[in-house]
């Protein structure tokens, strides 16, 4: 198993006739991932590595029966694609594109919690399960199977994550980046569970930033959990009140810094790390003692 996305997924690509678009279906078809479809209005009719192009996505998944989607529009155009494919039906939104306007987030993450659908992202990374499925930018070659989950909200700082521990013999069951920005469509706390359900998940990695409460937040759920959760809290040196490449990673005073959320996670019992290098020992570390 894994969760979000796998072998079952029927996947659609918002924006597919685009240089973006193009190129995630070029390596999803590459890769094995399912992807059954794209939509692009006015192109109906064409072909994108193989797959068929529609001109809304009620009517692509009345074709394909596809579930998930990843949407590669400008910014300008993602409320409104976002909101054709979650009334179509699609549950899995992964929105890419960066620089969506605020309230157009907070539309996008309302409408996604009417419908009971997943929206990751704006400006989201995506979601793997290596072997399986990709509706993500993080790149197949990259990641190998394995029973370490890692949720983030960052896909660069995934990258040094997973290189990290594959250079300890760890694989990842499925890595899911929730996006960078300050209105987002799902949280730490709102993976966690899914993580603790997963039989193919012994350990999971959550790798935190400065600004908001979400890392707090998903204190509360760790503490319910019976498997177990390393924190790594990335920019512990960072300068006080800059933002830190994502919106929403804004180096602030008080319990929103880097440093007050390791010590958060610490006092909760929680395994927690500040730098990158620290997090593969730390998984070599939990996991023998959950073995002794």
């Amino acid at each position: 198993m894994a969760i979000i996305v796998d072998e079952r997924s029927r996947i659609l690509i918002q924006g597919i006739t685009g240089p973006t678009g193009r190129s995630y279906a070029r390596r999803m078809v590459a890769n094995g991932t399912p992807l059954v479809g794209g939509v692009a209005p006015g192109r109906q009719g064409q072909v994108v590595e193989g797959v068929p192009v529609f001109d809304n996505v009620a009517d692509a998944v009345a074709a394909t029966g596809a579930d998930a989607a990843l949407s590669a529009v400008r910014s300008s155009l993602a409320m409104g694609a976002a909101l054709e494919a979650l009334a179509a039906g699609i549950g899995t939104l992964v929105v890419y594109t960066e620089n969506v306007p605020l309230h157009d987030a907070i539309r996008m993450r309302a409408y996604a919690r009417a419908r009971g659908a997943r929206l990751l992202g704006p400006n989201s990374a995506g979601v793997i399960s290596p072997g399986k499925a990709n509706l993500a930018d993080l790149n197949d070659a990259n990641l190998r199977p394995g029973r370490v989950g890692i949720v983030s909200k960052s896909g660069t700082l995934t990258y040094e994550v997973v290189d990290d521990i594959q250079a300890r013999g760890f694989g990842e069951s499925s890595v899911v980046c929730l996006g960078g920005d300050p209105v987002i469509g799902t949280s730490y706390a709102d993976v966690l569970p899914l993580f603790e359900a997963d039989p193919q998940t012994d350990l999971v990695i959550l790798i935190g930033e400065p600004g908001g409460r979400m890392e707090h937040d998903a204190i509360e759920v760790i503490g319910r959990m019976s498997k177990p959760v390393i924190a790594y809290i990335a920019a512990q040196n960072a300068p006080p009140e800059k933002r830190m490449g994502h919106a929403g990673a804004i180096y602030d005073r008080g319990d929103t810094t880097a440093a007050a959320k390791l010590a958060a996670f610490r006092a909760a019992g929680c395994e927690a790390v500040g730098r990158v290098t620290e997090v593969a020992a730390a998984v070599e570390r939990v996991l023998s003692r959950a073995a002794a």
